[in-house]
């Protein structure tokens, strides 16, 4: 098994992206204990003191204004968790918490929590023995932090809740034992340090982020491929062309778009006596429109490579200066913005793309391909219904890119009023990289069948081993049959970047650039 130490602070998105989903290990970084340790030293000193300090001997919320005495401090911690258990729905994806178990090693091990080692010491355990905690997706309005989804995470390190274990939902004290490891007793700030944080919607946003690249880099592949399957022109990645424009996005697709292209046939074939003069933009604009859906990733990213590494619990503890003081670092507010600037991404992509299958589909405009790229027209239906159904993926996909991070409401009996919303700008990221990955799906059948619809002719050897990988999963369509199960394959070649992958060309996105 691979081991990845988590360095706080100065952890990538390369990593991130290994270590929730590869077999590896994970472990904070060792010289991280020192100052975690003197931080919750500092802690216990201040829960045993006069002096008010938020959440550590004072009640929470609107109910700070109320001292808890020393003796009750770690009942205070486990009351937190249980009474902020609260959260409903649908549970989370396993990739989403172990995710959320990492982010959070990350921000504890800053040093500013104040949670004792042991406590990081069960995190890492839950995460290398897959104890991994049913967290429900809704709950959360993304400020004082994800309470709900995070004490639900909480809940399993006291044994308490449910957490999925060796294939089975069990009893959080089941499944740790069954993991051999044994519940603990929270003392002073530490309920509080784990209930606060954005790692709930910072996780969801990761995780989609990284399906969205892959779903990007598919993108890229299908543009290529119908390109192709339309004999349109190459002519508008002329490289002086992007060079003029300036962004890295667009001059960065427009490279591996040249060099998917490289070798074609069909391509060779109409480069003289064509009688059209430009495309239509869903295939003359496509570098400008996937490179500016592949800034806004690299923009959310940038984002959210800061907030894996941040504290944003609150009260923090500063070790140097001795103090304990209490800020808004568990405002969401950036985590919000950039999962609504994924939405958009996905949701572009995924408009571009239905526009190229609608080309594709229609005789007017494919030059010379059949109608619906059925095999015996009118008699056969062909790709006719696919068509739709990418246009109801792309149309709700639309509605769930509305922006989430313009809506706030006042919780906590006003004392929490103003909101991010960020949980549901990340929760929403899934379906709508499902959709784009079908949409993206649908539109690799359609360009593959064109293709070989101009046989004898071929495309080039990178485009070709994307048709063949797909052929792989759907076979050509030489008669009517249901779509549905070839659309979901289709789907999973272009989210698992099987598709992209077959094609050995440079990805369009460095993670850590």
């Amino acid at each position: 098994m691979n081991e990845h130490v988590l360095v706080p602070g100065r952890t990538t998105l390369s990593q991130l992206r290994d270590s929730p989903f590869r077999d590896c290990k994970v472990e904070l970084c060792r010289s991280a204990r020192a100052v975690v340790e003197d931080a919750a030293r500092l802690v216990r000193v201040a829960a045993a003191s006069d002096h008010p300090v938020y959440g550590v001997n004072t009640g929470f919320g609107r109910l700070s204004s109320i001292r808890i005495a020393p003796e009750d401090a770690d009942t205070l911690q486990r009351n937190l968790v249980r009474s902020h258990s609260s959260g409903v729905g649908e549970p989370c994806s396993a990739e989403v918490v172990r995710m959320m178990i990492v982010l959070k090693l990350l921000s504890l091990g800053r040093g500013a929590s104040g949670v004792r080692w042991k406590l990081i010491e069960l995190l890492e355990a839950m995460a290398n023995r897959n104890v991994l905690p049913i967290v429900p997706s809704q709950g959360s309005v993304g400020a004082s932090g994800d309470l709900a989804p995070l004490a639900h995470l909480a809940s399993v390190m006291i044994g308490e809740g449910e957490a999925s274990f060796a294939g089975n939902v069990l009893a959080g004290a089941e499944a740790l034992a069954g993991a051999g490891l044994e519940p603990m007793s929270l003392s002073a700030k530490e309920g509080l340090a784990m209930l606060n944080g954005t790692q709930f919607s910072t996780a969801c946003s990761l995780v989609e982020l990284f399906c969205a690249i892959r779903n990007a880099e598919a993108a890229i592949v299908c543009t290529c491929l119908t390109t192709d399957a339309m004999m349109a022109s190459s002519s508008p990645l002329h490289p002086e062309i992007h060079r003029l424009r300036g962004h890295a996005g667009q001059s960065a697709v427009a490279e591996v778009m040249r060099t998917l292209m490289e070798r074609s046939e069909i391509r060779a074939s109409h480069l003289q006596d064509d009688d059209r003069v430009q495309d239509p933009y869903s295939i003359r604009c496509q570098a400008q429109v996937a490179g500016a859906c592949l800034d806004l990733l690299r923009q959310a990213a940038r984002t959210l490579v800061i907030e894996a590494n941040a504290v944003t619990d609150n009260p923090l503890v500063f070790t140097r200066e001795r103090e304990i003081v209490s800020g808004g670092n568990f405002h969401a507010q950036p985590v919000a913005f950039a999962a609504d600037q994924i939405a958009l991404a996905i949701a572009e992509l995924g408009a571009i793309s239905q526009r190229r299958i609608a080309l594709l589909v229609d005789p007017a405009f494919s030059y010379g391909l059949p109608p619906f790229l059925a095999a015996n027209p009118g008699l056969e239906s062909g790709y006719m219904s696919a068509d739709v159904t990418s246009a109801a993926l792309m149309s709700e996909n639309k509605h769930l890119a509305t922006p989430c991070s313009t809506d706030s409401t006042p919780t906590s009996a006003n004392q929490e009023d103003h909101v991010s919303m960020a949980a549901h700008a990340a929760c929403r990221l899934s379906q709508m990289n499902r959709n784009l990955s079908r949409i993206l799906g649908i539109e690799a059948m359609c360009a593959v069948q064109g293709i070989e619809f101009r046989s004898p002719l071929k495309t080039g050897p990178a485009l070709q081993a994307a048709c063949e990988r797909l052929r792989m999963e759907v076979p050509s369509l030489d008669q009517d049959r249901p779509l549905s199960e070839d659309i979901e394959r289709a789907a999973a070649l272009c989210a698992g970047g099987e598709l992209a992958d077959a094609t050995g060309s440079a990805p369009a996105f460095d993670l850590d650039s």
